[in-house]
């Protein structure tokens, strides 16, 4: 049976289908956990320690000696993402309440689940899309300086400066153990980072159908809409960002801050975590995980689309320079 091919067909499959099926069995079975007890139990409520894992595989991807180039186009995509999620956070947060909106088409729409959406761009479908395209070894080689970004510890850090949530420093240093301890066991010893780094992929369907687990059906349906549009808004409104910053800063062709245009599935973790580091964060939590998760998927539909459509212009332009070149060649000559 092809189970992971048939699942892949599904953009953000290996995301979204266990977080579906934890939905399901929670919405069927909410007393599963208690049930079941022992190892099977504590699996299903044991969101905190996969993601520690997972974050710690994701750190021992990250090369802090690899070059200028690559390290410049990697901070800057990181530092995009996230400059660009506080501010839409932060002017959010002047009108929307704490609670965010309960009633009406818009329900579940909270500054939590926007942040967390815009915050994090899907590592895996970055890496696929600029492997498929020739010739960008430097755009792949940038994905791990900001896969940093995947964890809850910016957004923890933007609602504290913001003044939307109150975070102990004990709380923001527990979020970057796992990465640091990441990012030095895989830079002392070449051994451990082969180890533990492909270890990211095989992780996600566990700690998205513990997420799933939390949730219910009904707040998956009832936050679709909201998940949607927050998916459109995160591929247009970062996707152009980034290209600009890409295209102007790093002096590069814009494709790459195209291709970062997503919601990372990692981020559908980061209401929950943020729920169990600030306890006024509850009521919004299941909601903005049902948006975020949704933005997922949106965004991986989305993203490719939009990249490949960028990628044939680059073409294009590229096709009509060297045809003007060509033309310009035989000028040159017969007017010297």
């Amino acid at each position: 049976m092809k189970i992971k091919k048939n699942i892949e067909k599904i953009p953000g499959g290996m995301m979204v289908v266990p977080l579906v099926l934890g939905a399901i069995i929670h919405s069927i079975w909410p007393k599963a956990d208690v049930t079941l007890t022992g190892v099977t139990g504590s699996f299903m409520i044991g969101t905190s320690v996969i993601l520690f894992i997972f974050f710690f595989a994701v750190g021992t991807n990250i090369n802090l000696k690899s070059s200028g180039k690559i390290a410049a186009k990697g901070v800057t995509l990181l530092l995009g993402k996230v400059i660009l999620a506080a501010l839409i956070a932060i002017l959010m947060n002047l009108f929307l309440p704490k609670a965010g909106i309960t009633t009406g088409i818009f329900s579940g729409l909270s500054v939590l689940a926007v942040l967390a959406a815009f915050n994090a761009s899907n590592g895996g479908l970055y890496v696929a899309l600029m492997t498929t395209i020739p010739d960008r070894e430097v755009d792949v080689a940038a994905y791990p300086f900001f896969s940093i970004q995947s964890g809850p510890f910016f957004t923890m850090v933007t609602l504290g400066l913001a003044g939307i949530g109150a975070f102990p420093w004990p709380a923001l240093v527990s979020t970057l153990v796992p990465f640091v301890l990441g990012m030095v066991l895989g830079g002392l010893d070449p051994d451990l980072k082969a180890l533990f780094s492909p270890l990211q992929g095989a992780l996600v369907p566990f700690f998205a159908f513990t997420i799933g687990y939390s949730l219910s059906l009904s707040m998956i349906l009832k936050s679709g809409l909201v998940g949607i549009l927050i998916g459109v808004a995160v591929v247009f409104i970062s996707g152009y960002v980034l290209y600009l910053l890409d295209r102007y800063l790093v002096r590069s062709d814009g494709l790459a801050g195209w291709a970062a245009s997503s919601t990372a599935g990692a981020a559908v973790s980061v209401p929950i975590v943020i729920a169990q580091m600030d306890s006024s964060f509850n009521a919004t939590a299941g909601s903005a995980t049902a948006i975020v998760a949704t933005s997922v998927l949106v965004s991986a539909i989305l993203t490719p689309m939009v990249t490949m459509m960028y990628y044939k212009r680059l073409q294009k332009r590229l096709g009509k320079q060297a045809a003007n070149n060509v033309q310009a060649a035989p000028d040159q000559v017969s007017g010297h």
